[in-house]
């Protein structure tokens, strides 16, 4: 049984979430695989990932993974980053495609005409580089970093999630948005936590020992 393994379904920077496991947790076994066996049999489960909503859910679907995570996402410690934070919700205004519909809500893009700040500069999307995450409750995985911590975005779409008791950070751009949540087993984050540095691994190091409170 494998300690921690990254989903692979063809999308996302697979290597650097590993590297950056092996150096927070150098004595747990980590894979990244594409086999929905070795996810069913892993103790942690990480489902990585950047580019199209509709792409992801295709690939999970034509690997044979996507009942793999959904399964991962109800019995196991769970990370999802970028994508798979967004592929947890009900669907995505990206291609209108549905998604695993595991947390309630929905992932929109940001909208252009919001897109400028109080003093009148125009913000680009995607949004890509260091912002601050405001922590909204407390967590195992927040141990260690800093309440308005930087953390590294790249994306063009965030969640708009109807249940705000899962809602574990927010960011702004310019306005304020959901960029973590969890639930039970589940964590997920739309930042990249293994670009961004300190606090990116102290993130990956909670969760390589996280035991959610239900679990035996």
């Amino acid at each position: 049984m494998t300690d921690i393994v990254i989903v692979d379904y063809g999308m996302g920077n697979l290597r650097s979430v590993q590297k950056a496991f092996e150096h927070v947790a150098p004595a747990a076994s980590i894979a990244v695989t594409s086999d929905p066996d070795i996810v069913r049999k892993a103790k942690r489960v990480v489902v990585p990932g950047q580019g199209a909503m509709r792409n992801c859910m295709h690939e999970l679907e034509i690997r044979g993974l996507r009942e793999a995570v959904m399964e991962a996402a109800v019995h196991k410690p769970f990370l999802g980053i970028c994508i798979g934070l967004q592929m947890l919700f009900e669907e995505s205004e990206e291609g209108h495609v549905k998604g695993l519909n595991i947390l309630p809500g929905k992932v929109v893009h940001f909208p252009a005409t919001a897109m400028t700040t109080a003093d009148g500069q125009k913000l680009k999307v995607p949004h890509m580089g260091w912002n601050q995450v405001y922590q909204a409750i407390e967590h195992p995985l927040w141990e260690g970093i800093a309440e308005d911590a930087r953390f590294y975005f790249v994306h063009s779409y965030y969640v708009e999630t109807t249940d705000s008791a899962s809602i574990a950070a927010r960011s702004n751009y310019p306005f304020p948005f959901t960029c973590a949540v969890t639930k039970d087993n589940i964590f997920a984050v739309q930042f990249h936590p293994e670009k961004s540095q300190l606090a990116g691994l102290t993130l990956l190091s909670n969760f390589a020992k996280w035991t959610p409170h239900f679990q035996n």
